[in-house]
C-alpha cells in the first residue's frame, strides 16, 4: 500500500490565536504579535494573513512595517499558544494513534494516515479537508496541508504547493514532485537547503533540484561529504525515514542548555551574575530530571557593535554533579578564563555536556563540601514550592540585583512573554 502522509500547518499561528481571541477573523485582521515594551527593533513573532497579504512579510521587525498600515500589535501569549496547540493536537488524537503523529513544531506536525484511511472510507485529501475543518470549527484557526507519499514530500507540498493553492492543500507523488518543482527556484525554498548550501551548489552552477539530480553523484559527495546523501535522496523526492524511525531515535549522548540574548550590552561583572543565574536553573533541572553532568561548556557572544568573535570554553569536573555548590563556581570561574573583561557582553550560553542518570551514589573524600547534601534537600524543597506556587515563588539574593533577569525569564515560554502572572 502507498503510504499517506500530512504535514498540517497552522496559518500564521500565534496572530492567528489573537484574533480569535478578540472574536476577529484571522484571515482579514491586521496584527502582529510583538512586545510593545521592547524597541521598534524587536522582532514580530506572527503577522496575519492579511499583513501577509499586503507585503509584510514573516519574522520582520516592527520598524520594517510600512507606516500606512493600521494594525493591531498584541503581546505574545506564549502559554495561551501552547493551550490551543494542545487542544489542536487533542483533534489529531480522536482520528489517528498518537504512534502515527509527529509534532515537528508548535503549530506544525506530520500524520501518518495510511493505515487510517480505509477505516474512515476516505481519501487522503478527504481526511485532510475533515481534520482542518474540525480544527477551524472547534478552535477557530485556520490550517493549511501538505500530502505526500513520504514526509519529505508531505512537508515540500505544504511549504511550496500549499501555498499556491485555493483550498490550501498540495499534494505530492515522486513523478508529480519531478515533473512540477525540479525547476522551481529558489532552491532555497525547499526544505534543510539553507543560503550556505545553496551558495555551494552555485558556484557549481546547480540552481536547482533537477540540476542536482542530474549532477554527478561523487562531485556531490566531494562538496558536502556524507551530507550529500540526503540532498540527493531530496533531489529525486526520496525520504527512507518514517514516523515510526524518528520515535525509535536515541540520541547516542544528551545535554542540558540555556541561553539567552541579553536586552542590551552587559558589563563583564553584570554578565557574571547572569551566568550565575543561568547555573542555578540548569542545576534545579537537572535535580528535577535526576540527571547529572561533570562538563560545562560556556559561549560568550560579544556586543554586536564589536565585530568581535564569540568566547567559547569547557570546563571538566572529577565526578558528574548537579549540585549548585559544585557547579555555580566551575562556571563563574570558566566564564572568568574565557571571557575579555574590557569587552561589553549581549549573549550568553551554557551547556551541561553528556548528563548521565544521578544514581545518588559518590565516592567520599576529604575535599568535599560537608553541605552537599544539605543543598541537594533545598534543591528538590525548592523546586516543590515552585511547581505549586509558581517560578518567581522562591528566588535567590542574586535574582533581585539590578541586572538579574531570572525574574522575567520565569515569566517567558522560549524568550517571550508566557502571558500568565
Amino acid at each position: 500500500m502507498e503510504k499517506a502522509y500530512l504535514c498540517i500547518d497552522l496559518k500564521s499561528f500565534y496572530a492567528s490565536v489573537e484574533c480569535v481571541e478578540r472574536g476577529l477573523d484571522p484571515m482579514t485582521t491586521n496584527l502582529v504579535v510583538a512586545d510593545p515594551e521592547r524597541s521598534d527593533k524587536t522582532i514580530c513573532l506572527a503577522v496575519s494573513p492579511s499583513m501577509k497579504a499586503l507585503g509584510v512579510r514573516n519574522r520582520c521587525r516592527v520598524f520594517e512595517i510600512p507606516k500606512n498600515i493600521q494594525y493591531i500589535m498584541a503581546e505574545p501569549r506564549m502559554q495561551k499558544y501552547i493551550d490551543y496547540a494542545a487542544r489542536i493536537y487533542g483533534i489529531y488524537l480522536r482520528y489517528v494513534s498518537k504512534d502515527d503523529i509527529h509534532v515537528y513544531s508548535i503549530d506544525e506536525a506530520f500524520l501518518d494516515v495510511t493505515s487510517y484511511l480505509r477505516h474512515y472510507h476516505l481519501s487522503p485529501k478527504e481526511m485532510a479537508v475533515m481534520l482542518m475543518n474540525k480544527i477551524t470549527e472547534e478552535v477557530g484557526v485556520r490550517a493549511a496541508c501538505g500530502i505526500g507519499t513520504n514526509l519529505y514530500l508531505a512537508k515540500i507540498a505544504l511549504d511550496i504547493t500549499a501555498k499556491h493553492s485555493p483550498d490550501f492543500i498540495g499534494i505530492l507523488d515522486e513523478e508529480s514532485y519531478r515533473n512540477t518543482l525540479w525547476e522551481h527556484t529558489p532552491i532555497t525554498d525547499f526544505w534543510r537547503v539553507g543560503a550556505g548550501t545553496a551558495e555551494t551548489l552555485a558556484k557549481h552552477y546547480i540552481f536547482t533540484m533537477g540540476d542536482i539530480a542530474r549532477t554527478d553523484e561523487d562531485a556531490l559527495y566531494h562538496m558536502f561529504g556524507i551530507d550529500a546523501e540526503l540532498l540527493i535522496d531530496h533531489a529525486w523526492g526520496r525520504e527512507p525515514v518514517t514516523i515510526a524511525d524518528i520515535k525509535a531515535y536515541q540520541p547516542k549522548t544528551n545535554c542540558l542548555t540555556s541561553g539567552q540574548v541579553l536586552m542590551r550590552d552587559y558589563t563583564f561583572d553584570e554578565a557574571r551574575l547572569i551566568v550565575r543565574e543561568m547555573t542555578d536553573a540548569l542545576c534545579l533541572e537537572m535535580v528535577e530530571k535526576n540527571v547529572a553532568t561533570a562538563s560545562l561548556t560556556l559561549q560568550i557572544g560579544y556586543s554586536n557593535s564589536l565585530h568581535v568573535p564569540a568566547a567559547k570554553g569547557t570546563a571538566s569536573l572529577d565526578n558528574p554533579t548537579n549540585s549548585d555548590l559544585t557547579l555555580i563556581p566551575a562556571a563563574v570561574q570558566l566564564y572568568d578564563r574565557i571571557t575579555d573583561s574590557s569587552l561589553l557582553i549581549r549573549r550568553l550560553n551554557i551547556c551541561c555536556n553528556n548528563i548521565v542518570p544521578d544514581s545518588g551514589e559518590r565516592q567520599i573524600s576529604i575535599f568535599d563540601d560537608p553541605n552537599a547534601d544539605r543543598s541537594k534537600k533545598l534543591q528538590k524543597a525548592v523546586l516543590e514550592v515552585k511547581k505549586k506556587y509558581g517560578k518567581n515563588s522562591v528566588l535567590k539574593g542574586m535574582d533581585l540585583e539590578e541586572a538579574a533577569t531570572a525574574r522575567d525569564r520565569n515569566r517567558q515560554i522560549g524568550g517571550h512573554k508566557s502571558g500568565e502572572t
